[in-house]
């Protein structure tokens, strides 16, 4: 995933680094698209409308994503992976690509699916939260109940920690924007964050965002600069964070509401930050 990994565990057993290691490589093995013989990968070399049978684990994770498009109107899209690497953030750069919504064209049944026209998945706004759950199922299957997971700014908490107080987190702002610190104690919680100051290229000159608006085709070029999202599960915070982002400041907390999720948005306003908070995370600061 181009990223790295943490896990604080309180009472770690010894085989807890070799498990999640697993976990890892698992995720890697079916949903990169950097891994020439991922499952991923061959799933969208395949040829149009074969059905393939996908591991249980991508096709929760599709599910998952195609769930989100649709509660988006496809500002999240898991089958932009042409879009991405024609703007230069995948592993085919500048490969042809079409504006969206290319997720409708995935079809599911059961455990198969199958690609009606020349899209490609990408999981990149989701596996990384993904992994991050599969990790803390696979330390409870441990026996672990105090831990801390992290991987590539999407964060997990359980339990607390060895001096009983909980997993406390700092979110991190936008940097220059001088947003106040927000502070969550993650027990039982995760929270992910997308920003634009994670990950961008540069092109002649003008800064190109790695978000990319799925119906445009285009990387956004909203006054976002960081979306914060906490839900039980990191998977699903990292895509509504994504989806959020991608829609901008209106229509993005409109989704939040819709969707009862906590949510910080940082819009940049002339210079200035302006902050937006769903009534669901109000209500978890009162």
């Amino acid at each position: 995933m181009g990223t790295l990994w943490s896990a604080r565990i309180a009472g770690a057993p010894p085989s807890a680094r070799e498990a999640i290691q697993a976990v890892l490589d698992r995720v890697i093995r079916q949903m990169s698209n950097w891994e020439a013989d991922s499952d991923i990968s061959r799933f969208n070399s395949a040829p149009l409308g074969q059905w393939r049978d996908l591991p249980d684990e991508m096709m929760l994770v599709l599910r998952a994503g195609l769930d989100v498009a649709r509660a988006s109107d496809g500002a999240f899209d898991p089958a932009i992976g042409r879009m991405v690497d024609y703007w230069g953030f995948g592993p085919a750069q500048g490969a042809r690509s079409e504006a969206g919504p290319c997720w409708r064209a995935i079809e599911l049944d059961g455990p198969r699916a199958r690609r009606m026209t020349d899209v490609a998945l990408d999981f990149s706004g989701i596996a990384k939260g993904y992994a991050v759950d599969a990790v803390c199922h696979a330390l409870e299957d441990l026996g672990c109940r105090h831990f801390l997971v992290e991987i590539g700014g999407e964060l997990r908490g359980q339990g607390v920690k060895p001096d009983l107080q909980p997993w406390w987190v700092d979110v991190e702002g936008p940097p220059g924007l001088g947003v106040p610190t927000l502070r969550i104690a993650l027990c039982g919680l995760s929270v992910a964050t997308s920003g634009d100051y994670r990950r961008f290229r540069q092109k002649d000159g003008v800064r190109i965002s790695h978000s990319i608006d799925p119906i445009q085709g285009a990387p956004i070029a909203n006054s976002v600069a960081s979306v914060t999202v906490l839900h039980q599960s990191a998977m699903w915070a990292d895509a509504f964070a994504t989806a959020i982002t991608v829609l901008g400041p209106e229509r993005g907390m409109a989704l939040a509401e819709r969707q009862e999720l906590p949510v910080l948005m940082v819009e940049r306003a002339g210079g200035q930050a302006r902050e937006h908070l769903s009534s669901g995370l109000r209500a978890m600061l009162d």
